[in-house]
Parts: structure tokens; C-alpha cells; sequence
């Protein structure tokens, strides 16, 4: 066994070379790309080029062939047509593994790492550079000699499921930098991190790159595109529109290529409020799924016509907060009032039947059947009303009657209703979410991180969606991480740290710089704590 620890060697990773328009070397050259799957044409005739030392960001809308040209260079897909080029050599990859070889890996959103292993264990897994015989010493030492070389820093000795996301996520580009990777793919790699955590990866980011390696930075979020990036080609429909600097880039101008859509979402504040809140949680309390205290004594209500939206860092009661009011999980002590009518801890069906509709912040664990056809995810909360079903069976007829209208109405791009729900890009799964939920809340509308990991327009269509049920009467709860959505969507703030609401703001009277204390746990003398009301 080697004493040192040395990562493999494809050409050079030293500095760039500067090239004459002042980028690093050309180190992948993809042309005339083009794949389909069945009668959809994912990628038409798409070009990319990648330098050495700079993040070049993917964006697109969801749909519009990122993943698909990403899985192609990553040796994941083959390519109907064109050809891919690493250091001037053409390849025509047929695994992962031969484009690992050649210095492409890739890392997906769904992480592949096995929980109970240790992050030395995973990161030594299927390696071909591990050494035969091993202990645990062996692999940690191994594991703290290449966090070292590559500057990034997680305990080697933990196990994976007791890291957070953030940290899950830099095992996994540890693991595939060790295989070798000079170019590095993060499919959309801030969709499920927190905004500190995105902070965190960004240095990474820059980290890599300042050594001579290529990151390419999957995404739709204009903002962090514009923060991290070096160069932006932009997709739309499988075709690329544009390969720019990002420097002088501008929000809108990104969106219009994106979308094709020169509008912009307009938020009005609610006209007026119901009398009475249709959403009353008075002195709620509940455990985590660990078993731990979640919320604490939260008392809030939310008034038909309004939307309220909760701001905060994430883990600090709005998943719990969301799912007590929605039947998912059970309160420890208070009560919750629909209409003046207590259902605490009733059953998700009941909270639906008193018209309570609920966006989830995991579409495909909670509100969606991947299997399961679109006519029937339309569908899956309602199923049980007259129209749709009799005491023995369903009325098929009416159900795909039912289906086709709302993907009309809330713009889901599917070949048809018989479609299993697990083939449509994510957009479109949240539009079907946000159009479904949308028919089930007449009163009461809970929205959960709903626009997470949403292109720039799917992102409006569900804006608009939750907009429409505040203005017809509905008491919306909305839930962001993103407090930016939360300042634009809100009539009124509040703030939740630690499982409590700790400040309640007005939407003229909305303080970022508050907030963001808030969120902080910063409360000073008046921590603002209170009804929410």
C-alpha cells in the first residue's frame, strides 16, 4: 500500500493556460448533439464548449435538455447524433465509468451514497484505487489525505445519515474527484440545500477551479448563476440559444432566453380579509420524526384572502408546522381550527374534505405515485367524491375528463393523461401538485416550499396559482426557504426560529434587515414573540 495518496493524473492539472480570449484551454468540446427518447426530441443539434479553470453554468428550464446533455457527456446517455471531444481526442462513451476515465463525473441530485456507511467507507466503495486489505484507520487516514489535497472537510467517521444534506452532497464530490474528475457536473446542486449551504458549495466551487478543474453548474436560479458562474450557455426546447460571459448578464435578459417570456410576475397585495381566521393554530406543539421538540407553543392565524408566509432557516419547525396542519403528523398539545371546527390530528383525508388543499415540499414522496398515470395522480385526493367514483368502482370516463382540464388549466406538458407521472420534468409534476391542491382548497391553502427547484416559468405558474387562491378567498399559508418569494408573495410575515414564531410583520411594514435577525436567532429584548395575528 502506497504511503501517499495521489489523485489520478488525465493530462494536466495545473493552472490553465490561458487561451487568447483570455479562458483556460478548450478541456471538452460537445457538437451537434442531438437525443430523443420515443417521439420527444430532448436535445436538437446542441454545441457546448468547456474551458479548464472556470464554473460554466447549464440553465435552462426544466425540460429543456440540461440533465440530458449533461447525462451524455457524463457517458450516462449516447448521443443519437454528434460527438464529444476531451482534450481534442473524440469519445464515444458507453458507462460512466469510461467517461471517469477520461476525467467527466458527474453529480446528481438524488445523492448515491449508502447510509449506514461511514463518508471513508463511501468514499472508498467500488474505487479501483482502494487498497485490497484495509481497516478503519487505513480508510480514514486515506479519506483526511484527499479532504486535504482538495480542501474540503467533512468527518471521515461519521456515518451518512447523521450528515446534513450540504455535507452529503461534498461526500459525494469527494468521492467522484477521487475517481480522477477534472470535470466536475453538479446537476442542480442548490436545489435542496439552504442558502448558507449553497454559500458553502460555492467556495468549493471556487475552490476546484482555482486548481485548474471545470465545474459545470446545472441550474435554473438567475441569482446564483450570476453569483458563481464564469460563462452561461443557455437551453431552451433542446436547442441552445446562447454561450455568453456572465459578466454585464442581467436577470430578465437570462429569463427571456430561458422562457421566451418577456412578462414579469406582478404581486398585488390581498384586497380585503375574511372577518374571522379560516386557519386558527392555537398553542400548537410537536416532535420531530427524531423525537425531538419541533414546535413550541406556536399560535397563528391566517385570515381568508391573505397570504402569510413563514420565513426562516430551514430545520426550524416549518416542515412540522406544515405537516400538523395538513394531517401528517401528530400535535403534542394544542389545538387546530378549520371554519371554527377543531380537527387536530384527523386524518389527511379530513383535512382534505374540509377543503384544505396542501403542496408538499417533497412532490414525489408525498404528493405524487411515480407509477401511477397522470389521469390518476389528477385525481388522488378527490377520488372518492361521487363524480368520480361509486360505492365499487371508479367512473373512469369522468376522471380522464377531469384530468384533461387540469392539465390544460395549470399548463402541464404531458404526451397525455395515460402518461405515467414519473416521465415529466419536475415543473411539470409541481404544476399538476399546485393545479390538484388548487381544486381541493376552498378555504384553506398550504403551500410548502413550492416553487423548490422550479425553473423561471413553472416557478410563475405556481406563483399564480397560490395568487388565485388568496384572491378568491382562501387562507394561504406559504412556506419558503427562499426569502425572497416570501417578501414578494406575502400580506403579512412571521418569522420562526427554534420551532417558535419569534416576529410578525405587515407587508408595508416588512423589515428585511429584521428578519433576517429573526432567522438568525438574534430576537434581542423584544424577540417579538407572540399570536402571529
Amino acid at each position: 500500500m502506497s504511503p501517499s495518496l495521489t489523485l489520478p493524473d488525465h493530462g494536466s492539472d495545473d493552472a490553465p493556460e490561458p487561451d487568447v480570449d483570455g479562458l483556460g484551454r478548450v478541456v471538452i468540446r460537445a457538437r451537434g448533439i442531438s437525443k430523443s427518447f420515443d417521439e420527444t426530441l430532448a436535445l436538437d443539434d446542441v454545441d457546448l464548449e468547456l474551458r479548464a479553470g472556470e464554473v460554466h453554468a447549464l440553465l435552462g428550464e426544466n425540460g429543456a435538455g440540461k440533465t440530458t446533455l449533461s447525462n451524455v457527456i457524463a457517458g450516462i446517455y449516447r448521443a443519437d447524433r454528434g460527438s464529444v471531444e476531451v482534450d481534442g481526442t473524440e469519445h464515444h462513451f458507453r458507462s460512466p465509468s469510461q467517461a471517469i476515465a477520461a476525467g467527466i463525473g458527474m453529480v446528481h441530485q438524488q445523492f448515491r451514497l449508502i447510509q449506514p456507511m461511514t463518508v471513508a467507507e463511501n468514499v472508498h466503495l467500488g474505487w479501483h484505487d482502494t487498497p485490497s486489505v484495509v481497516s478503519r484507520k487505513v480508510l480514514v487516514d486515506r479519506t483526511m489525505r484527499l479532504m486535504d489535497e482538495l480542501s474540503i472537510h467533512i468527518d471521515p467517521t461519521a456515518q451518512i445519515w447523521q450528515l446534513s444534506v450540504g455535507e452529503q452532497q461534498r461526500v459525494e464530490i469527494l468521492r467522484t474527484l477521487a475517481r480522477g474528475a477534472r470535470v466536475l457536473i453538479l446537476d442542480e446542486p442548490t436545489a435542496v440545500l439552504t442558502a448558507e449551504q449553497a454559500r458553502e458549495l460555492f467556495g468549493v466551487m471556487r475552490s476546484l477551479v482555482a486548481g485548474g478543474r471545470t465545474v459545470v453548474f446545472i441550474s435554473h436560479k438567475l441569482k446564483e448563476v450570476l453569483e458563481v458562474s464564469d460563462r452561461i450557455t443557455v437551453l431552451r426546447a433542446g436547442r441552445h440559444m446562447v454561450t455568453r460571459y456572465t459578466a454585464g448578464a442581467t436577470p430578465h435578459e437570462l429569463a427571456v432566453l430561458m422562457t421566451g417570456d418577456h412578462s414579469e410576475l406582478r404581486v398585488r397585495r390581498g384586497a380585503a380579509r375574511s372577518e374571522q381566521p379560516l386557519l386558527e393554530i392555537d398553542g400548537v406543539s410537536a416532535l420531530s420524526s427524531r423525537g425531538l421538540p419541533a414546535l413550541r407553543d406556536v399560535t397563528l392565524g391566517v385570515y381568508g384572502g391573505e397570504i402569510v408566509g413563514v420565513a426562516g432557516v430551514s430545520g426550524n419547525g416549518q416542515t412540522e408546522l406544515a405537516e400538523v396542519v395538513t394531517g401528517l403528523r401528530r400535535t403534542e398539545s394544542g389545538t387546530i381550527r378549520i371554519d371554527r371546527t377543531d380537527v387536530t390530528d384527523q386524518s389527511p383525508r379530513s383535512f382534505a374534505e374540509a377543503h384544505v388543499g396542501h403542496i408538499p415540499e417533497d412532490r414525489l414522496g408525498v404528493a405524487l405515485v411515480r407509477s401511477a398515470q397522470v389521469r390518476d395522480n389528477a385525481v388522488l385526493r378527490q377520488y372518492r367524491r361521487p363524480e368520480f367514483s361509486t360505492w365499487y368502482a371508479l367512473r373512469h370516463g369522468s376522471i380522464a375528463e377531469f384530468a384533461r382540464r387540469l392539465v390544460a388549466a395549470a399548463r402541464v406538458q404531458t404526451p397525455g393523461i395515460d402518461t405515467p407521472t414519473g416521465f415529466l420534468s419536475g415543473g411539470n409534476q409541481q404544476r399538476l401538485v399546485a393545479g390538484r391542491e388548487a381544486g381541493v382548497a376552498s378555504r384553506v391553502f398550504i403551500a410548502s416550499q413550492p416553487t423548490r427547484g422550479l425553473d423561471v416559468q413553472s416557478t410563475g405558474d405556481v406563483q399564480r396559482s397560490i395568487i388565485d387562491r388568496r384572491d378568491a378567498g382562501c387562507a394561504v399559508l406559504l412556506i419558503s426557504d427562499d426569502l425572497d418569494e416570501v417578501l414578494l408573495m406575502s400580506d403579512r410575515v412571521v418569522v420562526m426560529y427554534e420551532g417558535r414564531i419569534v416576529g410578525s410583520f405587515e407587508g408595508e411594514e416588512v423589515d428585511r434587515r429584521r428578519i433576517g435577525l429573526l432567522m438568525g436567532g438574534h430576537l434581542g429584548e423584544d424577540d417579538g414573540r407572540g399570536t402571529g395575528e
